[in-house]
C-alpha cells in the first residue's frame, strides 16, 4: 500500500524547519571546534559540551522529521529545550563563533516551535 504524497504546504514546513536544524548542526559543529582554539579552553568546555548535545539532538529531529515519525513531537520538545540552553551559553561569549551559533540556535528553536503547533 503507497502512502499519500505530503501536501505542498506540509512539505514546506518540513524543508523550513529541516533547513533551520541543518544550519543549527553547522553553527554548533563550528563552535565547538572554534572554541578549542580559544586560549581559556576550560572556559569554553560548558559551551563545547552543549554544542555537541545541540547538533546531536538537531541531527535526531531532522531524521525524524524527514520521514514523518510519529514521535517527532517528543523529540522536538527536547530539541527546543537543547537550543534554547546552547543559545544561552554561546550568547556568554563575546567570541563570533559563539554569537553566530547563538543566533542559528535561537533561529532553530523558533523553527521547531513553530513546526510544532
Amino acid at each position: 500500500m503507497q502512502m499519500p504524497a505530503a501536501a505542498p504546504r506540509a512539505r514546506q514546513n518540513n524543508q523550513t524547519v529541516l533547513d533551520a536544524l541543518s544550519r543549527c548542526i553547522a553553527a554548533c559543529e563550528l563552535c565547538a571546534d572554534a572554541c578549542l582554539d580559544e586560549k581559556d579552553v576550560p572556559m569554553m568546555v560548558p559551551c563545547i559540551r552543549l554544542d555537541r548535545d545541540c547538533a546531536d539532538i538537531c541531527r535526531l529531529t531532522a531524521a525524524f522529521i524527514a520521514r514523518g515519525s510519529a514521535h517527532a513531537q517528543h523529540v522536538l520538545k527536547e530539541c527546543i529545550e537543547i537550543c534554547q540552553k546552547c543559545h544561552d551559553e554561546c550568547a556568554k561569549h563575546p567570541h563570533d563563533h559563539c554569537l553566530q551559533c547563538a543566533k542559528a540556535c535561537q533561529a532553530c528553536a523558533e523553527a521547531c516551535q513553530a513546526y510544532g503547533k
